[in-house]
């Protein structure tokens, strides 16, 4: 069975850095819970980060990847540097899903860390830079998951299909 690493926060988690969470209600979802396929983390918990925290934004050029490769980085609305925290709960995060046997990520867009297709613009307002990925995606990306936001859920379930589907 092919396991699905998922933001925390879909599933209703207050992890969120204001406390909240971002439930997902979704057949899909609830079909994958209750299969056992859900391996659930909240990287900016698992690197370290409390709740509630600063809201953190990557700064410079080149979304999560950059930052991975030191050339970004993540800053919360007072310019403190938690760029550490941000890559130690991508590292995490790719720990857990190759402990578990994830494949398939479902991570929340717009996020620091879970950005997959956009991301903020690092200047703490409504901007966003589409076409970028947090801390987390980059990594989990960059090491062969498929990763997909939650609205492209049934992307994420026609990945899955397709890799129970290949011959082993």
């Amino acid at each position: 069975m092919i396991r699905v690493l998922i933001s925390a926060c879909l599933l209703g988690e207050p992890v969120r850095f204001d406390g909240g969470d971002k439930r997902v209600e979704d057949e899909i979802l609830a079909r994958w819970q209750a299969e056992g396929r859900l391996v659930p983390i909240c990287p900016e918990l698992a690197g370290g980060l409390g709740v509630p925290r600063p809201p953190a934004e990557i700064q410079g050029e080149g979304g999560g990847l950059a930052v991975l490769q030191g050339s970004a980085r993540v800053e919360d609305p007072m310019g403190r540097d938690i760029t550490a925290l941000f890559v130690e709960g991508a590292r995490r995060a790719l720990a857990l899903a190759r402990e578990q046997g994830a494949r398939v990520a479902v991570l929340t867009d717009r996020s620091p860390s879970c950005g997959s297709t956009t991301i903020h613009d690092g200047r703490f307002g409504s901007g966003m830079r589409p076409g970028q990925m947090g801390v987390t995606a980059a990594l989990l990306r960059s090491e062969g998951l498929a990763v997909f936001p939650q609205h492209a859920l049934l992307e994420a379930e026609r990945a899955v299909r397709e890799l129970e589907e290949r011959p082993s």
